[in-house]
């Protein structure tokens, strides 16, 4: 009777061991796409605030271009 129990316990804590080892390679692959992300979104930060600055130079250029065309157009 004792080593059936013991042989239950042995098993149950057997499949517990393996639960716990899939949830440790879950957390890690969770925590290897964490890191990845946080890269990737470091990247697109920088892309976008690259975008903003060549946008407003854009805009900028545009905007001296349209004061000099209605200079021109007042001057005729």
């Amino acid at each position: 009777m004792a080593d059936k129990k013991n042989t239950t316990f042995e098993h149950e804590l057997r499949r517990l061991e393996k639960r716990v080892d899939a949830l440790v390679r879950v957390c890690d692959q969770l925590q290897d796409e964490n890191k990845s992300l946080k890269q990737r979104q470091d990247i697109l930060t920088a892309e976008r605030a690259n975008l903003l600055q060549k946008n407003e130079q854009v805009r900028a250029r545009v905007e001296a271009m349209i004061g000099r065309l209605k200079a021109m157009e007042q001057g005729t």
